[in-house]
């Protein structure tokens, strides 16, 4: 199966940058392992995202191994749109007015 194109709601890539931002100040380090973790998520996401578990409203998501994040993602005809990139301990379902 080819992959489909994986598409950022605004939002979401909005609070990539956010959390980016938070760990660069902490650790350039740790700030390039959360953008690499983001990456392996939406490559497996890309390339097998009935292997998720659903979620809510319709979504799927996977979590991030090393960091509290999780991904909210839904999966159309012809493209895989990222919903959220979530604190896993904050807001629960704030994003479910992007779907």
């Amino acid at each position: 199966m080819i992959p489909k194109a994986v598409v950022l709601h605004p939002a979401a890539l909005a609070e990539v940058q956010a959390a980016a931002e938070w760990y660069q100040q902490r650790s350039e380090r740790a700030a390039s392992r959360f953008l690499d973790e983001i990456d392996w998520a939406i490559s497996q996401i890309s390339s097998a995202p009935n292997r998720f578990p659903s979620f809510e409203f319709g979504t799927r998501r996977t979590l991030l191994r090393r960091f509290p994040y999780f991904i909210v993602f839904r999966a159309t005809v012809t493209r895989l749109e990222v919903i959220a990139v979530a604190h896993g301990y904050r807001r629960p379902a704030y994003w479910r007015d992007r779907i």
